[in-house]
């Protein structure tokens, strides 16, 4: 073989790797942000669990859903939710569909006791526009169902309580899910030697609430940026590992998010199968 022939070997080979590595960029599952959208907002977005059937006398089942539809369809609409029972991950799900101006997730789930069930879940769409400028839609839905597997009473679930016997129940699901959250979130605070009094904590399930109200001195539009921003953080580091293939019941705990009071970053600490991870994201609240 001469030496051109064994040249063009090499490129159609070079070319070729080139080629699989840009298709296998584009198939991974991603949240990219971009700057939000005035011209197209979501129609309908929702988070909820509900109680659907009890079996016998050992379990019951709930269903956990996650809907959005956009008013038109988008280059690439992607839903990613997340459950939680007195604060462990219990499920961790992820859709995406292009050209469509809807997701739709629902599962089934058999438990066992006595929870507090928590659910969020980022809605995003990437908008590709005339002239090559790609922006985002977004937005965030919560729920949460407290449900009562005692062996006195009859099955009950309830999303706010009615009467002082469901004040009880949900006053000690709390408490216990609390305490055990705080226990978990002071070992990241040690392991990572983080003064938590320097930032505003916020647990992942409560970030629904800068949906709405922006966060302390900043602007709802640079709120908006940065939550975009960290979910595009969470998804890559705490979503897609939790759902791989070979983590079939990933081990965790609620995500804690640090807001710096200083307003220039924000730490998001988790363990995910007995490791410690510290994410840190600068803030930038100019759009390129």
């Amino acid at each position: 073989m001469n030496k051109w022939g064994f040249l063009s070997i090499i490129i159609v080979s070079i070319s070729a790797a080139v080629i699989i590595y840009i298709i296998n960029i584009h198939t991974l599952p991603a949240i990219t942000y971009f700057p939000i959208t005035e011209d197209q907002r979501f129609e309908k977005v929702q988070t909820d669990i509900s109680l659907f059937s009890e079996n016998g006398n050992d379990s019951y089942e709930i269903i956990w859903s996650a809907t959005s539809v956009s008013e038109a369809p988008t280059y690439l609409r992607q839903d990613a939710s997340l459950l939680f029972d007195n604060g462990r991950l219990r499920g961790v799900r992820s859709k995406w569909k292009q050209d469509t101006d809807s997701i739709i997730m629902k599962e089934r789930l058999f438990h066992e006791d006595s929870s507090l069930f928590q659910a969020i879940t980022f809605h995003h769409g990437e908008i590709h526009k005339q002239g090559k400028s790609i922006h985002s839609m977004q937005q965030i839905t919560a729920d949460q169902l407290y449900v009562i597997d005692s062996p006195t009473t009859a099955l009950e679930s309830f999303e706010k309580p009615q009467n002082n016997y469901e004040v009880e129940w949900k006053n000690l699901l709390e408490k216990t899910t609390r305490q055990q959250l705080l226990y978990h979130w002071n070992q990241l605070f040690t392991h990572f030697d983080i003064d938590s009094g320097n930032y505003l904590s916020v647990p992942l399930t409560s970030l629904a609430t800068y949906q709405t109200e922006p966060l302390p001195s900043l602007t709802q539009q640079e709120t908006d940026k940065i939550m975009g921003q960290l979910w595009e953080g969470l998804y890559k580091n705490y979503i897609v590992p939790a759902t791989t293939k070979n983590n079939k019941k990933p081990t965790s705990y609620i995500p804690i998010i640090l807001f710096s009071k200083d307003q220039d970053h924000l730490l998001v600490l988790f363990e995910l199968n007995g490791r410690k991870n510290q994410l840190i994201q600068k803030y930038s609240l100019t759009e390129s």
